[in-house]
């Protein structure tokens, strides 16, 4: 079997030998360099860095918090301590019974005015929430600068958590032991 080539004879076991010289694999983007395999998936896209383009991704969290400032703004500067400003809660007007939001204006006017000890005492529970909406503003608002989508959903066992926090919260703070929590 003269002149049978070396890949015909090689056997199972036996690998058959390169070629002599191998070509350099191409790249697998053309903006890759030429030493990537060319089984490297592609860069993936960036955001549109460019300065219109970030003003225009902000601008749904500026004019959130451009609400909540205008919110904060108003209480702050009337006070829901004064009577006839603000609505009674109906719940308190028709039963007797602090609701969970009960004092929230209370505290919203001691928390912009900076009396943290009375904000807690008003409502302890709208100051875990100014925190908490505080903490996911700026998380959204970084997230919306980078061009990433944030989407904070939560399980139904975070939401049940919730409802069951305020529901003892409502509880407590109507009972004499928890007049502490009361406005």
């Amino acid at each position: 079997m003269r002149g049978v080539t070396a890949e015909r004879t090689a056997t199972p076991h036996t690998p058959a030998p390169a070629p002599a010289h191998t070509p350099a694999p191409a790249p697998a983007h053309p903006s890759a360099p030429a030493s990537v395999p060319a089984s490297v998936p592609p860069p993936a896209p960036t955001a549109d860095m460019r300065p219109g383009a970030v003003a225009k991704r902000l601008l749904v969290p500026v004019a959130v918090l451009g609400s909540v400032a205008a919110a904060f703004a108003y209480v702050g500067s009337v006070d829901p301590n004064e009577p006839g400003h603000y609505p009674a809660c109906p719940l308190l007007a028709l039963t007797g019974i602090l609701c969970p939001g009960c004092g929230g204006l209370r505290s919203a006017h001691a928390f912009i005015t900076g009396d943290f000890l009375t904000a807690l005492g008003a409502n302890a529970a709208a100051v875990v929430g100014f925190v908490v909406f505080a903490v996911g503003w700026v998380a959204w608002t970084v997230a919306s600068a980078r061009g990433r989508a944030w989407r904070p959903i939560p399980s139904n066992a975070q939401l049940w958590t919730i409802g069951a926090v305020l529901a003892v919260f409502s509880v407590v703070r109507n009972l004499p032991f928890g007049a502490w929590l009361a406005p």
